[in-house]
């Protein structure tokens, strides 16, 4: 029912084009539109249960990538950093706008990939101040949203990301994401903002 929604939604946006065109070329628009839609559904609105269920992607990733490490190693622990990257993010669509937790000028902004997985994972000398915020032991996460903004095929989130390392330590971050769609209707990291709350002193 969802996809014959989709379908629906598209054929529907490309009438007044349509309406205005000769009959061949009114036809052939129209197969276009209905195939677009059953292959790359990329103009589906992006929905709030989307968005709550990619920050779960996200944060299962990051502590599958801890226990990895913990359990296998490095490599293994890094292999699966790029796994994510490459599903959860946008790095594939141009740059990111990645700034994490815990970087320094003049690197604070990750907009490449191989940032990115330096700052996951290490172990990169471009990246000497990166020690593998992945590989820190995390078992579990909480998101706590304080607003999520849907615009259509774009969606941004902010709230808390609460995690707690094996040894039962906690870290809470200020977190905001920003997704949209791919070319296969899948929602991708464009936006990843993260800080440490503020304290005053």
């Amino acid at each position: 029912m969802k996809k014959f929604s989709r379908r629906i939604t598209c054929l529907i946006a490309a009438l007044p084009l349509i309406a205005f065109a000769s009959p061949a070329a009114a036809a052939q628009k129209q197969a276009v539109a209905l195939q677009s839609t059953m292959i790359t559904p990329t103009y589906a609105p992006i929905t709030v249960a989307e968005v709550e269920a990619a920050q779960r992607a996200w944060g299962d990733a990051l502590v599958a990538i801890s226990t990895t490490y913990d359990r296998d190693g490095f490599a293994a622990a890094k292999r699966l950093a790029e796994t994510v990257l490459d599903s959860a993010y946008a790095y594939n669509m141009g740059p990111v706008l990645f700034k994490p937790t815990l970087t320094l000028a003049p690197q604070t902004f990750r907009t490449k990939r191989d940032g990115a997985l330096a700052y996951f994972v290490g172990g990169d000398k471009t990246y000497p101040n990166d020690s593998g915020f992945a590989l820190k032991g995390w078992r579990t996460y909480k998101i706590d949203n304080a607003g999520i903004v849907v615009t259509g095929t774009s969606a941004t989130s902010m709230g808390n990301v609460t995690l707690t390392d094996a040894k039962g330590n906690v870290t809470t971050v200020d977190k905001t994401w920003g997704y949209v769609r791919d070319g296969e209707g899948k929602l991708r990291i464009f936006l990843h903002h993260s800080s440490l709350p503020y304290k005053p002193n």
